[in-house]
């Protein structure tokens, strides 16, 4: 079973400097403001999973906007807002793209 624990405890500490590296590389390319600008209004987590939901363009997408909602929030605490901000944009351009297909991909078709 140490073996295990150890496996886990390393998957986990590799996690978590990914993320690190990834936040490290977001705030290099876009840095912190030097000014206070008007901000966006409040929303809840539950607000934005059910307008991603109803906007979404097929019943699939509907249902993987609440996995990329529960995965983005979970993560947001560690994660600059701007950051969260483009995480939040970019879902909301795969829910609504029409012509994403996730299940159509099954890996054995030509690239293109």
């Amino acid at each position: 079973m140490g073996d295990r624990q150890n496996f886990d405890n390393r998957q986990v500490i590799g996690k978590a400097l990914r993320l690190r590296r990834e936040i490290d590389d977001f705030e290099a390319r876009w840095p912190a403001l030097a000014r206070r600008e008007e901000s966006l209004p409040a929303f809840s987590w539950t607000q934005l999973e059910r307008q991603l939901v109803d906007l979404s363009a097929t019943p699939a997408q509907a249902d993987m906007a609440r996995h990329l909602v529960s995965a983005t929030r979970k993560l947001a605490p560690f994660k600059p807002a701007e950051m969260v901000l483009r995480e939040i944009l970019c879902m909301t351009w795969v829910l609504l793209d029409e012509n994403f297909r996730p299940d159509a991909d099954d890996g054995s078709g030509p690239m293109s």
